[in-house]
């Protein structure tokens, strides 16, 4: 076993981590084990995890129920080709996901991660046009501040202006954007603010494959909170149309946003859905795309029936296990009544970060609370002093925001929030 200092110089000496700079690297803070809602580092220090790592722990760390489910699969079968083999996870995890995803969508296709479940909902619904005769509707229209991924095909459809892919735009597929939705959640809405995308919609229909949109919460391109109306007249539109709808449920799906998904909000079924970060409670990387009967049919009975994509570790039987038994706690349990309840904690104990200095905004939806800095956060300067303050908080950009594991108490809450107003309220 590597002792802390050797783990912290092989980590400096061979590891490149997310966002950072190889020769300028940032500090790193070993972990140990992790249960329930508490990260322990290598020191003993324990730190309650705001974040959810990356917003997919639903259940907390350590689950006793997913590990056996993990454990009793290894047991069977680990991995096998999906091509020409099936097998018991996968088919129940299917069942279960047309079971309680918005009505129509009855057609799963898993991949490996997020950003690979938008590349296969683009490339799905650029072979059902081609499949329809109009090989000419490549072009998908988002929204701007939107993120979709970080693979090729999920780059091309996030801001290439303002979003963080911005630099390798010269290099993408070129598509249309259209404003942020003007409208927040809690307003009322206002038609004039569908105008932009409306006019871009009806302009371009021709060329159009689909819109693609991170229904009601738009995240890592800016934490903004939308009308869930702008949401509907973006689904009445593409019907009138006819232009497929693909909704990024990745960050938003399996309750976090106060609904099972956020397409609920505005009570619309897209065509195609992307779904993965909590799909597995955070253990094993797992997405999945679904689509409706028109695309299904649409491909598979046209020009080129034979859909074009098939991860290596399509469906792994691992993952599927885990996803089961976390949807079935999920389910099981009264998540409505815990979401509700990290939202009136996070609305009372945020709202007083809205007086300091630095912040410009606090809103909150479900179980994601987001103080909006006047400024870019430091993360260099700021991720030691929540770490001192016991809690894991990672901003960026000007968001520092919290995305707790739904188990987590009103304590533990209570001192994430309390850490944030600290921290922020010490921004110079």
């Amino acid at each position: 076993m590597l002792s802390t200092q050797q783990l912290i110089e092989f980590d400096r000496e061979y590891l490149w981590h997310p966002y950072t700079s190889f020769t300028n690297p940032p500090v790193v803070f070993p972990v140990r084990r992790a249960e329930g809602v508490h990260i322990e580092l290598a020191d003993g220090k324990k730190l309650i995890d705001g974040m959810s790592s990356w917003w997919s722990v639903l259940h907390g760390y350590n689950h006793p129920v997913i590990n056996k489910a993990i454990t009793d699969q290894l047991n069977q079968v680990a991995h096998v080709m999906f091509a020409g083999f099936t097998h018991e996870p996968a088919a129940k995890l299917a069942k279960t996901l047309v079971e309680i995803t918005p009505a129509g969508l009855n057609k799963v296709f898993f991949s490996d991660s997020g950003s690979v479940a938008v590349e296969v909902a683009m490339k799905m619904a650029i072979q059902y046009w081609y499949s329809q005769g109009q090989a000419q509707r490549t072009t998908f229209l988002s929204l701007k501040q939107g993120y979709h991924g970080d693979t090729f095909g999920a780059m091309s459809v996030c801001d290439p202006h303002s979003g963080m892919h911005h630099l390798f735009h010269q290099s993408l597929s070129h598509h249309l954007f259209a404003e942020v939705p003007a409208c927040k959640f809690n307003e009322k809405f206002d038609e004039r603010s569908f105008a932009n995308f409306s006019q871009l919609l009806q302009r371009n229909r021709q060329k159009i494959a689909a819109v693609i949109l991170e229904p009601i919460v738009q995240g890592a391109g800016g934490m903004h909170f939308y009308s869930p109306t702008f949401l509907l007249r973006v689904r009445e539109l593409c019907n009138q149309l006819d232009v497929l709808l693909i909704a990024d449920e990745i960050a938003t799906g399996f309750g976090r946003t106060g609904k099972l998904f956020a397409c609920e909000h505005a009570n619309i079924s897209p065509d195609i859905m992307c779904i993965g970060k909590a799909l597995t409670g955070g253990y094993i990387t797992l997405a999945a795309t679904l689509c409706n009967d028109k695309v299904s049919n649409g491909i598979s009975t046209g020009k080129n029936s034979v859909f074009m994509h098939g991860p290596t570790f399509m469906a792994n039987p691992l993952a599927c296990a885990a996803a089961n038994a976390s949807l079935e706690l999920l389910m099981n349990t009264d998540w409505q009544s815990k979401v509700l309840n990290i939202e009136q904690q996070l609305k009372a104990e945020l709202e007083p970060c809205r007086t300091l200095a630095a912040v410009a905004d606090v809103r909150v939806l479900g179980a994601i609370g987001v103080v909006e800095l006047k400024e870019p956060a430091k993360v260099a300067e700021l991720q030691p002093q929540f770490v001192a303050q016991g809690i894991w908080v990672r901003p960026f950009g000007k968001w520092v925001y919290l995305m707790p594991p739904f188990i987590i108490s009103e304590q533990e809450l209570r001192k994430l929030t309390e850490g944030i107003y600290d921290v922020v309220s010490n921004i110079a």
